[in-house]
């Protein structure tokens, strides 16, 4: 497959997220992966890793290019979760990256199905009043991402029974922040409940925070 220039610095990009993925301990070896959208036209399909193939060796040539239909053009076969980033990149038009990992501490709560509740204000960043955890299936199957799809709703993240941890994003780079954001939440929360339930805040106080972040970050309009 020859890769056009857009497509190789695409994924250099990748490759660079998932190298940082490694180094703060989010993912190891080949576990986990990410993918990315070529463009607005649904035709356009998307970029997504390989499978088995360790980070640290991985080439931007080693990228696969998938297809809406299913299809797929590359030297390797796409992530045995590439099912799951298709319906996800099909469905939701707003999405332009997605970021699955093995998490530690995302995954330890993915394992005892538990939710990560409003327990703190920054669980408003992705979308409600919690991350939700979806019921299990087995990996690489249409079941599974049905599944993950169904506790996305309304929500940038979630956690895969058994499994791990989803981040959805407009782009990579504020896939990797939720990403991060999302297990440093997970660790708070499971060291929260080893002395008590967290007091949870409101569905107001969440709304509430939600209508800050909306223009958190952005400058004040001119006066007069």
């Amino acid at each position: 497959m020859n890769f056009s220039e857009q497509e190789l610095a695409l994924g250099r990009k990748i490759i660079e997220t998932c190298l940082h993925l490694e180094r703060r301990g989010l993912n190891q070896g080949t576990s986990g992966n990410v993918s990315v959208r070529l463009g607005r036209n649904p035709k356009d399909g998307f970029l997504i890793t390989p499978t088995a193939v360790p980070y640290d060796v991985m080439q931007p040539e080693d990228l696969v290019h998938m297809r809406f239909d299913g299809k797929h053009t590359g030297r390797h076969a796409p992530s045995s979760e590439w099912r799951i980033h298709l319906d996800i990149l099909r469905s939701r038009p707003e999405v332009g990256a997605v970021i699955h990992t093995h998490s530690g501490f995302s995954t330890t709560l993915a394992c005892l199905e538990r939710r990560i509740p409003a327990f703190h204000y920054m669980i408003a960043l992705f979308g409600g009043d919690d991350i939700r955890c979806s019921d299990y299936a087995t990996f690489g199957t249409q079941e599974l991402s049905d599944r993950v799809l169904k506790a996305l709703k309304g929500r940038s993240a979630a956690l895969m029974g058994n499994h791990g941890l989803i981040v959805l994003a407009p782009n990579l780079k504020r896939a990797l922040a939720l990403t991060v954001e999302a297990e440093m939440l997970a660790m708070m929360y499971w060291r929260a409940i080893q002395v008590s339930e967290p007091r949870i805040l409101s569905d107001a106080e969440v709304a509430r925070v939600r209508a800050k972040f909306s223009t958190y970050g952005k400058s004040a309009p001119p006066k007069g």
